[in-house]
């Protein structure tokens, strides 16, 4: 944990001052040079800070700037796809999800609960699985082929009986959901619980995020949730033009 304080407060020296060399961190933190040097070389090793020239001050690297795009991508998404949640609910009376992927799961970052629902889980904040839910097989599906191997080689957890634990099945499933646009989840997460998702793209035609939709099973029945596929397509493909996607057109 001081190593973890220490390079926080190297950050924010750096942050404050501009550039700043090795012996005004170690003042800053109270050590030796030699372990200032140590700790600086790890942070310019992920690119958190540079050295300014041969031998010269340190400054804060464009690793910063990554980090902080994507938490300001994050949540630039969650506010302007609560509209779009607030919209899709009152028009399919259904809860309607936005869901990001954090590592090996499916988080919660914006929710809107349908007319027609008397109660609603929060989900928002709340990590889901990824080959259980609508929203995960979303973004598994458009994940890099080496995250896909690294999820599918463990053994999957069995959420109800119609839980798809098989990996070659997954990875059939995954094509299907490409190639069509959405996934669908039925009563794979929780008994009584339908879903279905579709993409969200950001300026550079990423999968960021999925836009979903869910109810109970009888009243959010199979034909419903395929009519509920083309309004979370249209939301969707409205949300991602305000993230700065532009779709390709065909024969360009």
């Amino acid at each position: 944990m001081q190593s973890v304080d220490r390079a926080v407060t190297v950050l924010e020296l750096l942050a404050r001052n501009g550039e700043v060399g090795i012996t005004e961190i170690a003042g800053e933190l109270g050590v030796h040079k030699s372990t200032a040097s140590r700790l600086v070389s790890v942070l310019e090793s992920r690119g958190l800070v540079e050295q300014l020239g041969e031998r010269g001050k340190y400054a804060i690297g464009f690793g910063i700037v990554r980090l902080a795009g994507a938490a300001t991508e994050r949540m630039d998404l969650s506010r302007i796809g609560q509209s779009y949640c607030d919209s899709l609910a009152t028009e399919l009376g259904e809860t309607v999800n936005i869901a990001v992927r954090d590592y090996d799961v499916a988080i919660n970052i914006s929710q809107a609960r349908g007319t027609a629902s008397v109660t609603a889980h929060n989900w928002v904040g709340q990590r889901t699985p990824l080959h259980a839910t609508s929203s995960g097989k979303v973004l598994l599906a458009h994940a890099p082929r080496e995250d896909q191997d690294r999820i599918l080689a463990r053994k999957l957890e069995q959420y109800t009986e119609q839980t798809v634990t098989a990996a070659r099945q997954q990875r059939k499933d995954f094509e299907l959901i490409v190639r069509d646009g959405y996934a669908t989840s039925y009563e794979e997460f929780e008994i009584g619980l339908n879903a279905a998702a579709v993409a969200v793209y950001d300026h550079e035609g990423n999968v960021i995020a999925a836009l979903s939709a869910s109810g109970p099973t009888y009243r959010f029945t199979r034909k419903r949730v395929r009519e509920a596929v083309g309004y979370l397509r249209e939301a969707a493909a409205d949300l991602s033009a305000q993230l700065g996607f532009l779709p390709s057109v065909p024969g360009e």
